[in-house]
């Protein structure tokens, strides 16, 4: 990659990671934190609470990244991070569930991600975009690892608001990134847009859109039971829970770069893509079947990252080489707010999954999700592979490699 790329790709990661781990650091500890304010005892607003964010997320995805193709991904971007620093901040006054709801409401609004992953698109060619992709995707992962390290140590120290007040500051100092390190956004591309209904119902793109819908819905249900696993079975406190999320996911960083370079290097992008899928449906199998082992959460745990971690460097790059030019914000909102969709539904349906039923429910639920996208992936008629040698644009303007 160029100095500009590499630019691009560090600081866009940054942006990410540091939106993320002010989401991601309540995930930990707030169901059990929410058992001691008032309304935080029914588990089914305690799943509200987690995934409420993704609701707003999931109105303003596409209205954001149509946006940034109208007036340009930066400003987009700074704005959507003001909005999410003031709903960190109404999270921080709470003295409710229902108040906490709101806050995180507010922090959805701030729906930048498809304006972030345009801007990622627009600044990296193409043999180096999943590079980039990755990059982002693994700094939300990395995150992801610290806020499981971070969050009960932070959670004893300064509380549940304290927390969100830091989430506010991440998010101001995010927009220093976007102003003073990303790189000028290029040009974008001239001549008319095409048409949003082509993008919102091309069929390629329809079953990538389910795909993030999917799995984001599935790490929202599982972590809102998770937590409690450990502890039951596992005898494990909350503040040791690291012990076991650090390892998983750091080891799945490493496991996941031979998949990443088999994709785009060996051009085995369909092998991939479909494995992952698979490995993540057998994992949530066997976490079903021994939802009272802590011994199977654990590798279980593992065995999610991985197949987590590759198909979210995956997704993005593939809808981003499948989108056409002029309407790649829109494509991205679209995604994104698929994805926002999951991670609200996941969240409170995993509430209500153990409300009535059990930790069990969640992930046989999860698990037939992840069916239905194995099923869609496998009989998708192409997955775009990295431009080498154009030949003619098959339908939906893919471009296939000569071997």
């Amino acid at each position: 990659m160029s100095r500009d790329e590499k630019r691009a790709g560090a600081a866009l990661a940054s942006i990410f990671g540091l939106r993320m781990l002010g989401l991601f650091l309540i995930l930990p500890v707030f169901a059990i934190h929410a058992q001691n304010i008032p309304g935080g005892d029914d588990m089914t607003l305690v799943g509200i609470a987690l995934g409420a964010y993704g609701l707003t997320q999931a109105m303003f995805q596409i209205p954001f990244g149509m946006a940034s193709d109208a007036f340009g991904r930066k400003r987009v971007i700074i704005f959507g991070l003001l909005l999410f620093a003031a709903g960190s901040a109404l999270a921080a006054l709470a003295t409710d569930i229902w108040w906490t709801i709101g806050g995180r409401v507010l922090q959805g609004a701030g729906a930048i991600s498809a304006a972030v992953t345009a801007l990622a698109a627009d600044l990296t060619r193409e043999q180096h975009r999943t590079k980039v992709m990755a990059l982002i995707g693994s700094s939300i992962g990395l995150v992801f690892a610290l806020s499981l390290v971070a969050a009960p140590v932070l959670y004893a120290a300064i509380g549940m608001s304290g927390i969100f007040w830091m989430t506010a500051f991440l998010a101001v100092a995010a927009i220093g990134l976007v102003t003073h390190v990303v790189p000028p956004a290029p040009p974008l591309p001239a001549g008319p847009k095409p048409p949003f209904r082509d993008v919102l119902f091309d069929t390629q793109l329809l079953r990538l859109n389910f795909g993030i819908f999917t799995l984001h819905l599935v790490q929202m249900a599982m972590f809102v039971v998770v937590p409690g696993l450990l502890i039951r079975y596992g005898g494990l406190p909350l503040a040791a829970h690291w012990k076991i999320y650090l390892p998983a996911v750091l080891a799945s960083f490493v496991l996941m770069v031979p998949a990443i370079i088999l994709a785009e290097k060996r051009q085995k992008v369909r092998p991939v893509f479909v494995f992952a899928i698979g490995l993540l449906l057998v994992t949530l199998l066997v976490m079903w079947l021994g939802s009272a082992n802590f011994v199977v959460i654990a590798g279980g745990l593992l065995s999610f990252f991985v197949a987590f971690n590759i198909l979210e460097a995956m997704l993005p790059s593939l809808i981003s080489r499948i989108a056409p030019p002029r309407a790649k914000g829109a494509a991205l909102g679209v995604y994104n707010t698929t994805q926002a969709l999951g991670l609200f539904v996941g969240g409170a349906l995993g509430g209500w999954l153990v409300k009535n039923f059990d930790a069990g429910a969640v992930f046989i639920f999860d698990a037939a999700m992840v069916a239905l996208w194995l099923f869609a992936a496998a009989t998708m008629t192409a997955l775009p592979v990295r431009r080498a040698t154009a030949t003619a644009a098959p339908a939906h303007g893919i471009l296939e490699t000569k071997s």
